[in-house]
């Protein structure tokens, strides 16, 4: 009998839960289905004995960072506040690893703990969606995609949920064919298993049940001219339609004005970067078209009921 693959999982502090559970289970069910030892798996954090996870569910491990068993692939697992678990041990653990015969992957936010370790730098990665804006200001070398997984790169990646299911079927169709990831997928009661193309969030047009192509492209232009925001004016003009046209096109399918969705656009991109970065209040403001940290405090206060420098002492 072939030996079985080994996945080690490294669990760091505040990991998700929901990604943990979709990266075991599908190599579980693998077995089962199969009736073979197709896949083990092992479990390690820093403390050698036991981790938490962010809903306060402690998992016992096998391993510490010092003794990382010898396996196929070392998965890093984390979740929220990563920025605050970046050890020292833990980069050593993955720079060690790097040499190694072990395939590295990150899963759900561990992107960025790959990346601060240096070894994403010209690669294609996906990271959740809610670390993008962060991870974009600080890791501007990657190449950082809105799709639910890497897995054509030398470190695999997932952006976390239901996104690390996709990936573990998509690894066991390649090792053991589509048939046996289709059962797993099928025993999982798992039927829209995405590919890693598929988008990690629902598109604008679904959410909000639209289909005008104006709409789509006037917030399309304003994705992408968060630094220097554009007038509705030059907007509507850039699209073809008049600032009235896009006025009402707002207020039918957004409820709000142009001008207030575009502000709460570049607040919600602030609001990420005083999370997710160590960039000042001042570097943020300008980031995020305002015309001064005044203007900026002002206004996110309004929106969030809490000044962005309180906001940054919060997360510190």
């Amino acid at each position: 009998m072939k030996k079985p693959e080994h996945f080690a999982f490294v669990l760091v502090p505040e990991f998700t839960h929901i990604a943990f559970s979709c990266a075991i289970e599908p190599l579980r069910i693998a077995n089962l289905v199969s009736g073979e030892e197709l896949y083990k798996w092992s479990l390690i954090s820093e403390n050698g004995e036991t981790a938490t996870c962010s809903n306060d569910i402690v998992t016992v491990v096998h391993h510490g960072y010092d003794a990382v068993p010898e396996c196929d692939r070392l998965f890093i697992l984390s979740g929220i506040n990563v920025q605050n678990h970046v050890s020292q041990p833990l980069l050593n653990l993955i720079r060690k690893a790097r040499v190694g015969k072990a395939k590295l992957g990150a899963l759900c936010s561990a992107a960025f703990i790959m990346a601060k370790a240096g070894l994403l730098d010209g690669k294609r990665a996906a990271i959740h969606w809610d670390f993008h804006d962060g991870f974009m200001e600080d890791f501007p070398e990657v190449s950082l995609v809105s799709s639910v997984f890497v897995a054509d790169e030398s470190i695999v990646t997932a952006s976390g949920g239901t996104a690390t299911a996709d990936l573990m079927i998509h690894l066991i169709a390649e090792q053991h064919g589509n048939e046996l990831a289709v059962a797993v997928a099928d025993q999982m009661v798992y039927n829209a298993v995405r590919e890693s193309s598929a988008e990690q969030r629902v598109s604008l047009q679904s959410r909000h049940g639209m289909r005008n192509p104006h709409l789509v492209k006037a917030i399309q232009m304003m994705n992408e001219n968060i630094e220097a925001p554009q007038s509705p004016a030059l907007i509507a003009e850039e699209i073809g339609i008049s600032t009235r046209q896009l006025e009402r096109l707002f207020g039918r399918y957004l409820n709000c004005s142009p001008k207030k969705y575009y502000v709460d656009l570049r607040l919600q991109k602030a609001r990420n970067l005083l999370v997710q970065t160590d960039q000042s209040v001042t570097e943020i403001a300008l980031a995020c078209g305002f015309e001064s940290p005044g203007h900026f405090s002002r206004v996110y206060r309004s929106k969030f009921g809490i000044t962005p420098t309180t906001q940054k002492s919060t997360i510190g």
